[in-house]
């Protein structure tokens, strides 16, 4: 008797389907703006092969990086932005552009290149040169200011545990720094960007859920605030490099954290096992052998 193949075919789509209920998906925010795009479905493949890459166990760690003087050194950018402004609109446009800079960061908690420079020209609506100063921001090579050894830390925590870039910023820039730095691609994708990281951690967990996160970030506001949510389920890591690390103020805080280094680089050469507690054994574990 041979067998039916319409009723195969329907038990082995069943079988299918039950298997990728079980499936948790983690899709970094980044990789959902490929959707529903013909154009794009070379990349849409790319970002659910991602997606698929980000889903971990709760008995592994996650590494979540900042990127902002943390991988990158945003100092030096800034500090090439303002060099580039004066060169080309003087000193005044200079000072003003920056102080809508930091209006802005006051406003909304983090740093908007784009829409200062788009306030900046509503009050010079006929200096049409001002335009040359977004391509100065899209064109810039980030690549070039990352810190030592950033990408072959990447490289090395990834091998060991899921690894998430985990910035805040504005929905176009700092993804793209992101991106044309060269740090998207070290982590496959994962990557997520806030306008608050601090407050989006439930978020995180929902993403990629672990029994212990181990964050780095140069700034022990955020670290701080990260272990009070997380407290024993996480490890804090102040790098101390950057306007914040320097700042008086910061470095005392920056002692509260559980490990401090003095430079991203330095992870190269940590025992990497010191970052997160041994795995809880088990009643049965303990018995001993018969």
């Amino acid at each position: 008797m041979r067998a039916d193949p319409v009723g195969s075919s329907k038990q082995q789509a069943k079988r299918t389907a039950a298997r990728a209920s079980k499936l948790e998906l983690t899709e970094p925010p980044l990789t959902t703006q490929f959707r529903g795009n013909r154009s794009n479905r070379g990349r849409d493949i790319c970002a659910q092969k991602a997606s698929l890459r980000g889903m971990v166990s709760h008995h592994t760690p996650v590494f979540l990086l900042d990127v902002d003087n943390t991988l990158l050194d945003n100092d030096r950018i800034q500090q090439d932005l303002k060099d580039h402004l004066e060169r080309a609109y003087g000193h005044g446009a200079r000072d003003r552009y920056w102080r809508i800079l930091e209006d802005l960061f006051s406003e909304l908690g983090y740093r908007d290149y784009l829409g200062a420079l788009q306030r900046f020209r509503a009050e010079h609506p006929r200096e049409v040169e001002l335009l040359a100063m977004s391509s100065y921001l899209i064109d810039y090579p980030f690549a070039d200011r990352l810190f030592p050894s950033a990408l072959k830390v990447l490289t090395r925590l990834r091998g060991v545990a899921p690894t998430v870039i985990f910035s805040d910023g504005d929905v176009v820039f700092q993804p793209h720094k992101v991106g044309r730095s060269g740090l998207r691609e070290a982590v496959d994708g994962r990557v997520l960007i806030y306008i608050h990281k601090e407050k989006a951690l439930d978020d995180v967990e929902r993403r990629f859920p672990a029994e212990h996160y181990v964050v780095v970030d140069d700034k022990p506001r955020i670290l701080a605030a990260v272990k009070r949510y997380w407290g024993g389920r996480v490890t804090t890591v102040c790098a101390r490099q950057g306007s914040y690390a320097r700042d008086p103020q910061n470095a005392a805080a920056s002692t509260l954290a559980d490990v401090v280094i003095e430079h991203i680089g330095d992870l190269l050469s940590f025992d990497l096992m010191r970052l997160w507690p041994a795995p809880r054994m088990s009643a049965s574990s303990l018995e001993p052998a018969r």
